[in-house]
């Protein structure tokens, strides 16, 4: 910064502008900071605005970390909140604010500017009634009490939340939690796409068994009064809803950039360089508005996450004044909460992966999360993405009730540092019966990509399972006969792993055969048993039966289809 006693105008203020604005403060004792944000406050939570409409976090209030005043009186930062910046003028390095509670325009200058906008929620006009007062989205703590103020003042007793990410996942929580009837609309065919099919069925099965209806597939056309229509496989259904929630995503807030003149990345956020310069190099972009970087893809992509946002601004901060970061780009790490089960993620998934050409496979293991012995111990099911042959760790989901986040953290890391499978199997993790097993979680599953990896089985997914059994294939659960008899694969045949090895004889050379006990370890077991006897057509199905049960049951309930499987158990 070359300039002494600089003026540093901040426009938005929340992650990425407040974090910004600290950082500068403790660079640089006699900067002029102004913030400016649209809204009614600076510093709030986002990521717990849903939590209350149930009332986890009863009082609004708590929403909001700093007021104008702590940041003048602790930080002496000037935050102007109903303040909106109306225009950038680059060349006389000055911007527009309008006052909202006066509608009164004024100028101020500038040696160094961050844009912080955010994104707002998409609101397609396209349509019909997408304008009505019971329609809402959910950005700001403004928002989130209007909502729960409405609910409560109309008594509303039946919602949709329209879209399936984070926000409209944890909205149809919360309301639900608070004792509404709750639909899920989602135009995929899956909610949360961070995750691979595969894995995210078993969110779908948690909302499902948490009484909320799920709708994919499904477009909304129209918001009436008291209900909506969406649009399903050329089908048209009525929802009934008194309260509309719209989450079906966010666009980048580039208008001020755009019409200043700076450079938008092809992804549709605001270009910046690696210390997040945009085009003009008096002019800094962070957050949720900004084009970022991709690090497993190599290519540029956006990411609207608090924790990117704030490491970004600090990033930001610090080039003023001469310091330099390492800009690695994202790897997209996050987690979700969903009713009684934990889901976490990083990196790539294996849709991503492939449709990015990369040569991948993956290791799907459901392993407990803690020693059986204790009352709390549950199956955690983990999939592990890697790159061939390299075994690069490329991404990992984990959904359980247990830590997932804590395994992600720990793959996130691996990622980070360039690991591999062969790292991972090595990891020295925490042990305790209480707090995880011996051979975590983590472990196992790149122990099982490695086996994947060097050809010493060859294995089909669950999303396999269903072609195999109406096709009449030849599967041999080598699970125990009352576990059998509980619930089976439809046409397998049972052939006890206690019993494999004396009734070798009926399981044929000449076809292929797979193996499933009920998470994969026994079977993996049976399929060495029988290639160390010359069998070389033994396929082990990953996730065996609990994994094909998680995988099938929402689609047979939501499709009405005939099962695979005589009964579901879960257990």
């Amino acid at each position: 910064m070359q300039s002494m006693n600089p003026k540093i105008l901040i426009i938005g203020g929340v992650a990425g502008g407040a974090s910004a604005a600290a950082r500068i403060r403790r660079l640089d004792a006699d900067a002029k900071i102004i913030m400016f944000e649209r809204g009614e406050h600076v510093s709030f939570s986002n990521c717990c605005l849903p939590y209350h409409l149930s009332g986890t976090v009863e009082n609004s209030d708590s929403l909001v970390l700093m007021t104008p005043e702590r940041f003048a009186n602790q930080y002496d930062i000037e935050a102007r909140t109903k303040s909106e910046v109306t225009a950038i003028h680059p060349e006389s390095k000055k911007v527009t604010i309008r006052d909202l509670n006066t509608d009164s325009t004024y100028e101020e200058s500038y040696d160094k500017l961050v844009l912080a906008p955010g994104a707002n929620p998409i609101m397609p006009r396209s349509i019909t009634g997408i304008d009505k007062n019971h329609v809402f989205s959910v950005r700001n703590v403004t928002d989130i009490r209007a909502l729960k103020q409405y609910i409560d003042v109309n008594h509303i007793t039946k919602a949709a939340v329209v879209g399936g990410g984070f926000i409209g996942v944890e909205t149809a929580e919360n309301l639900k939690e608070a004792g509404l009837s709750v639909a899920l609309v989602e135009g995929a065919g899956q909610i949360m796409m961070p995750f691979d099919s595969d894995m995210v069925q078993i969110l779908h099965k948690e909302m499902m068994d948490n009484g909320v209806d799920l709708y994919l597939s499904s477009t909304l056309t129209e918001i009436k009064e008291d209900s909506i229509l969406i649009k399903s496989r050329e089908q048209e259904k009525t929802i009934e809803a008194e309260v509309v929630v719209m989450a079906i995503g966010v666009a980048p807030e580039t208008g001020l950039a755009r019409e200043a003149g700076l450079g938008i990345g092809e992804t549709g956020g605001i270009l910046v360089n690696k210390n997040f310069q945009t085009t003009d190099p008096d002019i800094y972009a962070v957050g949720d508005a900004i084009e970022s970087f991709n690090r497993i893809l190599g290519r540029p992509g956006r990411l609207a996450l608090a924790g990117p946002a704030q490491k970004q601004a600090r990033a930001a901060a610090n080039h003023m004044y001469g310091e330099f970061d390492r800009n690695q780009g994202f790897l997209g790490s996050s987690c979700i909460r969903v009713f009684g089960q934990n889901a976490a993620c990083t990196g790539l998934n294996e849709k991503t992966a492939k449709g990015a050409g990369i040569s991948c496979d993956f290791a799907y293991v459901i392993s407990p999360d803690k020693v059986g012995l204790m009352p709390d111990s549950h199956y955690m099911n983990f999939k592990l993405l890697f790159e061939v042959p390299t075994g690069r760790i490329l991404g990992a989901q984990a959904i359980g009730k247990g830590n997932t986040d804590k395994r992600i953290d720990v793959i996130a890391a691996m990622i980070a540092m360039g690991g591999t499978l062969e790292d991972v199997k090595d990891l020295e993790l925490c042990y305790s019966p209480v707090f995880g097993t011996a051979k975590d979680v983590v472990n196992q599953a790149a122990l099982v990509g490695l086996n994947v990896m060097n050809g010493c089985y060859r294995q089909v997914p669950v999303t396999a399972v269903r072609r195999l059994v109406e096709s009449g294939a030849c599967i041999v659960d080598v699970r125990e006969e009352p576990e059998f008899q509980a619930g089976h694969l439809k046409g397998a045949v049972n052939i006890p792993l206690s019993q494999l090895r004396r009734r070798m004889e009926e399981i044929p050379k000449d076809i292929p055969v797979y193996i499933h006990c009920r998470t994969g370890q026994r079977s993996y077991n049976a399929v060495l048993c029988l290639q160390g006897h010359g069998y070389r057509n033994v396929w082990n199905v990953s996730g065996s039966f609990l994994g094909v049960s998680l995988y099938e049951y929402f689609q047979d309930k939501a499709e009405n289809r005939e099962p695979v499987v005589t009964e579901y158990n879960f257990k």
